[in-house]
């Protein structure tokens, strides 16, 4: 028994998620600030749960590209906005899919389904540089396959004629404005992935953990209702990075790196000011 019990000390549960996504509330209400996850992890690169958690992410992302883009064409191919979901249902497939990715995904990877949030909390200590990197290529990988098999269903003339789904700065913006709107649309992402999920508020309130999901995927949904008009609505690099990818005409990469740039520095600025301004209120338990 005492060899059994070592194994599993040591498999799967050694490197506990430190992503707060999801997690289960604390059963006592003395809060206890969870350890920075440690830069390098290396011990990570033996144990499954590293890995599960990459081809969680590597699905999550592969759905979320292809229920979104295909929405999209779905929109653009219409001759008429009014026989369409328009861009309220596009906006909903966004917030949709991710509300429901992260409630599936949270318990295996922290449900990120996204670099710019990867990187915010990476930021913020909540997991390592190994883990990052590798939860940033997966959502890569699965982004572009996803837009892939759109593209497969549609067919390469229809596919391209209709954009792809790419994102671009649209006529009548500068690219300082779309590069302003992927910032705010981010940090609004972000800082909601950090309140949703903050451990105080977990220890705080039981309830918190169970509807993140929900603020998020509304987060979501709200940036594309405000920035779809300027952007498309990046806020996601791997998304555009898919998206660009299949698509593949200069009109997707011009100002590609606005849908990079942006959301790194959006989730940046979302991880500082919820480590200096939102980690230092004063925990009050309600017991």
């Amino acid at each position: 028994m005492e060899g059994k019990e070592e194994d599993v000390r040591l498999g799967a549960n050694k490197f506990s998620e430190r992503q707060p996504i999801g997690t289960s509330a604390q059963t006592d209400k003395d809060y206890k600030e969870p350890p920075p996850a440690p830069l390098f992890e290396p011990g990570e690169l033996s144990s499954w749960s590293f890995y599960r958690a990459g081809i969680a992410e590597f699905i999550a992302t592969f759905l979320f590209l292809y229920i979104s883009v295909l929405t999209v064409m779905g929109v653009v191919k219409s001759p008429t906005k009014c026989g369409t979901v328009g861009i309220q249902g596009i906006a909903w497939a966004f917030g949709g899919m991710i509300f429901a990715l992260v409630y599936c995904t949270a318990g295996i990877s922290g449900g990120h389904i996204n670099p710019a949030v990867t990187f915010g909390l990476l930021l913020a200590r909540k997991l390592s540089l190994t883990r990052a990197v590798f939860y940033m290529v997966m959502q890569c990988l699965g982004a572009i396959c996803g837009a892939g098999v759109v593209k497969g269903f549609m067919g390469k003339n229809e596919f391209n004629t209709l954009g792809g789904g790419a994102n671009s700065v649209a006529h009548g913006y500068t690219k300082g404005s779309g590069l302003g709107a992927e910032i705010i649309g981010t940090f609004v992402l972000v800082y909601t992935v950090f309140s949703a999920t903050d451990a105080k508020r977990s220890a705080r309130d039981s309830h918190v953990p169970i509807l993140a999901p929900l603020p998020i995927g509304f987060a979501v949904f709200l940036v594309h209702l405000a920035t779809i008009p300027i952007t498309g609505t990046g806020i996601n690099p791997a998304r555009s990075l898919g998206a660009a990818i299949i698509y593949n005409k200069d009109h997707a990469w011009n100002d590609h790196w606005i849908f990079w740039v942006g959301p790194f520095i959006g989730a940046a600025l979302a991880a500082v000011y919820h480590q200096i301004v939102i980690r230092a209120i004063p925990f009050k338990s309600k017991s």
